[in-house]
């Protein structure tokens, strides 16, 4: 037998799991959603059991989710223009923390909405004086949330890193 030559390193591949990470699929945030309506449907009864009367769903609450929505949406913009249009890099603490906030505000948003849905689907058919704004309150909340997954999204993505152009 001769001796063979030592084996060449291989080159590095973009794969998942070793320096690169991969978006967040819709998987995650459908059963974070699925898990929220559960969760929004049950705290009605839950709720008139332990307190005595179910909770009203105030303005507020739709409102902060807007409002976070329209900071992340702000970010996402910033945070686009800086790293897409002018090509600047950002240091990667602050990168880290923009893509771990978009990506937990887009689990939130999508359990949050899904809260939000259950308590309304829990109120629909009941004769309580004030299912209807419950109903229409929890729905607005809701869309609160499902805003703000989109908008974690927007942010994530645009933390992604341009690939370098071949053809300057």
């Amino acid at each position: 037998m001769r001796d063979l030559p030592p084996p060449e390193p291989e080159e590095p591949e973009d794969r998942p799991g070793e320096g690169h990470l991969e978006p967040i699929g819709p998987g995650p945030l459908v059963v974070a959603g699925m898990l929220g309506m559960v969760l929004g449907w049950i705290w009605h009864p839950l709720a008139e059991w332990i307190l005595g009367s179910a909770p009203l769903v105030g303005w507020l609450q739709a409102a902060v989710l807007f409002f976070v929505a329209a900071f992340l949406g702000a970010l996402a913009w910033a945070t686009h223009r800086t790293v897409q249009v002018r090509r600047e890099r950002l240091a990667a603490q602050q990168a880290l923390n923009r893509l771990v906030l978009a990506r937990a505000c887009a689990l939130v948003g999508a359990l949050v909405a899904g809260v939000y849905v259950g308590y309304a689907v829990s109120w629909l058919g009941s004769p309580a004086e004030l299912a209807g704004q419950r109903i229409w309150r929890s729905l607005l909340a809701a869309a609160g949330g499902v805003v703000t997954v989109v908008s974690g999204k927007l942010l994530e993505r645009a933390c992604r890193v341009p690939k370098t152009d071949p053809h300057p």
